[in-house]
């Protein structure tokens, strides 16, 4: 048969080649087929930042591994991919690059996408788009419009951090030291309009669907349950002193009741505002609380500082006047604005009140050893009640219940249970994001675009200079009628936040193409997605926010299930030296660099290969290069041995596969078919719990099999010979292809196994090969490996005995010496004990 394979490995050549035949027969292209169980994995899609890097390269490996593997176990596998297209990077490059943030955005979609390809993801192409298209985001625009009008979507006035300079609104994370990331402008916190998404009205629903997420990282579940917070208090009204408004407070310790000595209330809180009016004081402190961050992090770390408001309140129980004080650290977009200060019980309230030498009283004593010292700290934990009166000697539930039942009784108090989650602010001041369907009329007010309307197109083609939104001073975008009463009206000019885009995308994917709703019944077919990869740091924003749009969509009929994702894979970091990669770290490394040298077989290896893939991967110049070798080794093989391969394989096709009796061939070729299996059954294994790296060493110890089998003659007996290496070299192959996908479909089809690999069924365990009547056993004197013996398996100690101490080797060692004792572990060794 004529040799058509070159002698070297050069993935530079059979990479491309590959690659366009996948285009060519759109292998991955996907359409529903109920005559096989689907299989949903998806990546969590890539913003087009303009180039790929190992993170993304690890990221979108895995899924790619995942989706190849269940494909070749029978399923209708989905993997598809798209663009989370909007956002605020694109409007900083188009500043500094002076161009469209559209034509930014675009040009490095174009980019990415030639680079996904060369990687060899398995994508279904045809089902790609961008977040930033109409024809995406005109979907979001009537979900909107029907949360609307369900009043699940309000506006109010919010609290936001604002850049003078760049007049917008920044995040939590853009300010940096009290000023703004870019413009270097001390922050302000502002009072404006913003549109909200009543997510706490699925609070409940939310966090009990966490305990059915069993296929979730424990890790992800338990941050999305504190960030919900459900948590079980009291509700408390201190009365105010010469005034007729009460303060409302809420705490889960009233047990502390009669330890509170005093009050904070938010700045912005009306009674601090009253307070201001007579008196500068409080007015400049207040004023400087307006560049104090918002978020919570923010507020942990800050310097607590307040000021007396000269409004005393009246305790509920006690009827002791508490002084009221205006506090840096209380956001009125939290709770109440309002909080009950108890510094012998709470640190936070401690050093407050040792910074202004406000009264601490102790109303727990620890039970137990627990120690106790207020001359350094607030002693926090639930104990004893005393100093509380009625309430002395009371453990924490009892004391919860009597105070409960006397706030009621004076109507002072109620049972509450609050949640530390707010509603989903969606408003953002940037130009490129996804244009909010709302018209604002001096006649009508506030008027929602009608779904014939739709979409309102955000104008791509904008001179933008990154102070502000351009949206208000275009004309034909910004002036409009209003379509209820058809007078001059004008369109609302902020934009969704990104994570709406980010929140639904992997519905969209089942229908892409539909222009006449949202979604249809394909989704219900598709979703939930089976698998899905990304990174740990999403798991309260990106996740929660998607878990939320599912249950919208399925309250508007779309769907028919609760959850998104049932299962979660979190990737791991891709570290050098300890850090992760970051171009400012000046650690990166490059990945198109590293294919034009190894191949992208190789580099996808070494991701999968240096680390489980829920752990942070290391990254080492030395395992790639060992990776390279293992390829080239596998391709000297089916090189060295092609002819033989492919006859068989040849052989096979016609139905002349040899018929053998295992039992009649000599043990040095059933060890090593014994060992390929079992191997094999590990790998099937190691892919079901998806230790990837196991895999791989799997398949290094079957080539070593290999080559251990060719040096083995034994005459009569060629045909178990060929089986075994045919057998073997199919097994390397099929479970190298999910990982290594270019070598293993051209050696697959080079050597005649047959035309896709990744359509081959997953190799069977010969469960015959794996039964054994003879086990072997390591023999030891005086714990040092000494030889190793065969013995049947269903061999008495006597025999085991018997047989160690008659091995040639051991007779050797025990030349005039006397064992006085042999220890025999079942299955394992034998160690004689020897003076």
């Amino acid at each position: 048969m004529t040799q058509t394979m070159e002698p070297q490995y050069n993935p530079q050549v059979i990479e491309p080649e590959i690659q366009q035949r996948w285009e060519e027969q759109q292998t991955f292209k996907v359409k529903e087929d109920f005559s096989k169980e689907k299989f949903y994995c998806l990546s969590m899609f890539p913003y087009p930042s303009g180039r790929l890097h190992m993170g993304h390269v690890r990221n979108y490996t895995i899924g790619d591994v995942i989706s190849r593997y269940q494909r070749m176990l029978g399923k209708n596998v989905l993997q598809p991919i798209g663009w989370d297209a909007f956002g605020l990077p694109a409007e900083n490059a188009a500043v500094e690059n002076n161009i469209a943030p559209a034509t930014w955005t675009y040009a490095n979609i174009d980019h990415m996408r030639a680079q996904f390809k060369r990687l060899g993801f398995a994508y279904d192409w045809s089902r790609e788009f961008a977040t930033c298209k109409p024809d995406y985001y005109r979907w979001e625009q009537w979900l909107f419009i029907k949360l609307y009008q369900k009043g699940l979507v309000y506006r109010k006035n919010a609290i936001v951090n604002w850049d003078p300079v760049d007049q917008t609104v920044l995040a939590n994370e853009q300010v940096v030291n009290g000023r703004g990331w870019r413009s270097g402008a001390l922050i302000e916190r502002r009072e404006i309009p913003q549109w909200f998404i009543k997510i706490t009205a699925y609070a409940d629903e939310l966090l009990d669907g966490l305990d059915k997420l069993e296929h979730w990282p424990e890790q992800v579940r338990t941050m999305q349950r504190n960030w919900i917070g459900r948590s079980e208090g009291l509700e408390i009204h201190f009365d105010v002193v010469n005034d007729d408004t009460p303060i409302e407070i809420f705490t889960t310790r009233p047990d502390t009741l009669m330890g509170s000595t005093y009050l904070c209330i938010a700045p912005q809180h009306p009674l601090a505002q009253r307070a201001a009016q007579a008196s500068p004081d409080i007015q400049q402190f207040i004023t400087a609380c307006q560049h104090v961050q918002t978020a919570e992090a923010a507020l942990a770390t800050l310097e607590k500082q307040g000021i007396y408001s000269g409004f005393e309140a009246i305790h509920p129980l006690s009827g002791e006047k508490l002084p009221i004080w205006i506090a840096n650290f209380v956001l009125m977009e939290y709770g109440t604005g309002a909080v009950m200060a108890v510094p012998a019980h709470d640190q936070r309230d401690y050093e407050f009140a040792q910074a202004y030498q406000l009264p601490i009283k102790q109303v727990i004593t620890p039970t137990g050893n627990a120690a106790c010292d207020l001359a350094h700290a607030a002693f926090t934990e639930q104990g004893i009640l005393q100093n509380s009166g009625d309430f002395d000697g009371m453990d924490f539930a009892t004391a919860f219940d009597a105070v409960e039942t006397a706030l009621q009784r004076l109507g002072k108090g109620k049972r509450q249970t609050h949640y530390r989650l707010r509603d989903w602010g969606v408003s953002r001041q940037r130009y490129w994001g996804a244009p909010i369907p709302i018209i604002y009329c001096d006649a009508c007010g506030t008027v929602p675009v009608p779904e014939d309307a739709l979409p309102i197109v955000l104008p791509e083609d904008v001179s933008f200079e990154g102070k502000g939104s351009p949206l208000r001073n275009i004309t034909e975008f910004y002036h409009t009628q209003c379509p209820q009463c058809g007078k001059d009206a004008h369109r609302e000019t902020d934009t969704f936040d990104t994570f709406v885009e980010s929140s639904w995308y992997y519905a969209r994917f089942a229908c892409k193409n539909l222009d006449k709703a949202m979604l249809d019944d394909r989704v219900k077919y598709w979703t939930p997605v089976d698998q899905y990869v990304g990174g740990i740091e999403h798991a309260v924003m990106h996740l929660l926010y998607a878990r939320l749009f599912h249950r919208l969509m399925r309250d508007e009929g779309l769907l028919n299930s609760d959850e998104p994702f049932s299962r979660l894979l979190t990737q791991g970091m891709v570290l050098r030296d300890g850090a992760k990669m970051s171009k400012s770290k000046g650690n990166t490394v490059d990945p198109d660099a590293l294919i034009a040298k190894f191949g992208v077989d190789t580099v996808r290896l070494f991701a999968i290969f240096a680390a489980p893939p829920d752990q942070s991967l290391e990254w080492s110049d030395s395992g790639v290069e060992g990776c390279y070798r293992f390829l080239k080794r596998v391709w000297a093989f089916a090189y060295d041995h092609h002819d033989e391969l492919k006859n068989f394989s040849a052989d096979v096709r016609h139905n002349s596969n040899p018929s053998i009796d295992w039992n009649d061939v000599p043990r040095s070729l059933t060890s090593i078919r014994r060992e390929m299996n079992e191997l094999l059954k590990q790998a099937r294994y190691d892919y079901q719990r998806q230790q990837f790296n196991t895999v791989v060493s799997g398949c290094m110890k079957l080539l070593n099999l290999l080559y251990k089998l060719i040096e083995i003659n034994e005459p009569g007996y060629e045909p178990a010979h060929q089986l075994i290496m045919h057998k073997c070299f199919s097994i390397i192959l099929r479970l190298l292809s999910p990982i290594a996908p270019f070598m293993t479909q051209y050696l697959w089809q080079e050597l005649g196994f047959g035309e896709l690999i990744v359509d081959a069924h997953w190799p069977k365990v010969a469960t015959d090969a794996l039964r054994t009547d003879q086990i072997e056993l390591v023999v030891q004197i005086n714990g040092k490996l000494r030889s190793r013996i065969t013995v049947p398996a269903n061999a008495d100690q006597t025999s085991i005995e018997t047989a160690a101490l008659t091995d040639k080797k051991i007779q050797q060692h025990l030349q005039h010496k006397e064992c006085h004792k042999i220890i025999v572990v079942p299955n394992k060794l034998v160690n004689l004990v020897v003076q």
